[in-house]
């Protein structure tokens, strides 16, 4: 499939020239997944490929998973699901707003059949009562977790670091559910470590959910990894003018839009960190751009997209 379609991968990697990193002795490689394809960028791929495997070996021709009324997983799924030739399903937490936005259009033009589940139904979306009724409404199909972290996800993810053929020592990555960081940290390599950049408030429990995702994926938690909650902004979703300025700023330098709801916090705590002399000089950083603000994003609107990193 992935040939098939055209995939960028390995990612392209680029050096980024900036003298406040020069400054202070660090270098800092830019792991640009967002160009692996227009409608599977970033983490999308990786975490969806082995569970097109597993789905596939196990007989199913339907994808189920959940996501909010902007998820960019959403989206993935279905984009998966029409180049792979599975029906997709997509539950939307809420209730069905016509016409649909953007991220939803797509989805239903790649072929999702949406249905709707209310605020309180879906808080119990991962419960066996749900799930039956959705297998009676629906049928047989594979399903996929809300943002796509599973163990088959983590294994896509721990893939990455083996595509990095120059030498490095610490790795950003943001965190929404932690899928991604978890596969991730589990393919460095002694000497690397990563720093998950988590984009929600309170996110003190991402701690066990990524170690519970490397036991489910590889029996224990691995690699050398650490996660910094001071850079939220205010919460998912949430946005200040700091962070608006940082993005219009890093976009008239490097002519590269950062998405707000995920990667522009991550650069952010790199940039803050390097100015507050965390690395010593010489340090090589990896950050991983999982996404791009060039999809249809829920910028102008309250119920954003569901953590997906």
């Amino acid at each position: 499939m992935s040939s098939a379609i055209g995939l960028r991968v390995p990612s392209p990697v680029v050096e980024l020239a900036d003298e406040r990193l020069a400054a202070g002795g660090v270098r800092v490689l830019l792991k640009r997944d967002d160009l692996i394809h227009p409608e599977l960028p970033g983490n999308k791929w990786r975490k969806l490929k082995y569970n097109l495997v597993a789905a596939r070996e196990q007989g199913h021709d339907t994808l189920l998973t959940f996501g909010g009324a902007y998820s960019n997983h959403l989206r993935a799924t279905a984009a998966a699901g029409h180049y792979g030739s599975f029906r997709t399903i997509g539950v939307v937490r809420g209730e069905q707003h016509l016409p649909l936005n953007p991220s939803l259009s797509y989805a239903e033009a790649r072929g999702m059949q949406l249905s709707y589940l209310d605020r309180t139904t879906y808080r119990s979306k991962a419960s066996a009562e749900v799930i039956e009724t959705l297998h009676q409404e629906f049928g047989d199909f594979y399903l996929l977790p809300e943002g796509g972290s599973n163990r088959e996800a983590v294994i896509g993810c721990a893939e990455l670091p083996a595509e990095l053929e120059d030498h490095f020592d610490v790795l950003f990555c943001a965190v929404g559910t932690g899928g991604t960081l978890a596969g991730i940290a589990a393919g460095l390599s002694p000497g690397q470590r990563a720093i998950g950049i988590p984009v929600i408030k309170g996110g003190e429990y991402l701690e066990q959910e990524i170690t519970n995702l490397q036991t489910l994926a590889f029996g224990s938690r691995r690699g050398n990894w650490t996660l910094n909650h001071a850079h939220h902004f205010g919460g998912y979703a949430k946005r200040t003018p700091t962070l608006d300025h940082f993005i219009t700023d890093f976009e008239t330098r490097h002519h590269l839009r950062l998405d707000w709801v995920y990667v522009a916090k991550m650069m952010h705590a790199l940039y803050t960190q390097a100015a507050q002399g965390a690395f010593a000089p010489g340090t090589t950083i990896v950050a991983v751009i999982t996404g791009s603000d060039e999809l249809p994003t829920s910028e102008n609107e309250p119920n954003a997209p569901s953590p997906k990193a």
